[in-house]
């Protein structure tokens, strides 16, 4: 399906393809950013610093869920850089 809207009298198509890659390409930019901005920071970007998780999930298998998965509950960032594989930009 394509649509078709008027712009400074042009038609211009935009396809749904090209609107799911731009919100894509915002939220990868989205994470960029908030790791940047975490990196500098030194904190861990999936706990933000706090070194647990607020999320609990409910399922039937035992997790720790005090500790952030991502930093091993230090809240920094180097651990979470050497637990995620990350690289360091």
């Amino acid at each position: 399906m394509i649509w078709i809207l008027k712009q400074n009298k042009e038609k211009i198509e935009v396809s749904k393809m090209g609107l799911f890659q731009t919100i894509s390409a915002w939220n990868t930019a989205r994470q960029e950013k908030h790791i940047a901005l975490m990196q500098d920071k030194g904190l861990c970007p999936d706990c933000r610093g706090r070194g647990f998780s607020s999320y609990a999930p409910y399922d039937y298998s035992y997790t720790n869920v005090y500790d952030c998965l991502g930093c091993n509950g230090s809240g920094s960032y180097v651990d979470w850089v050497e637990t995620t594989n990350q690289t360091e930009g």
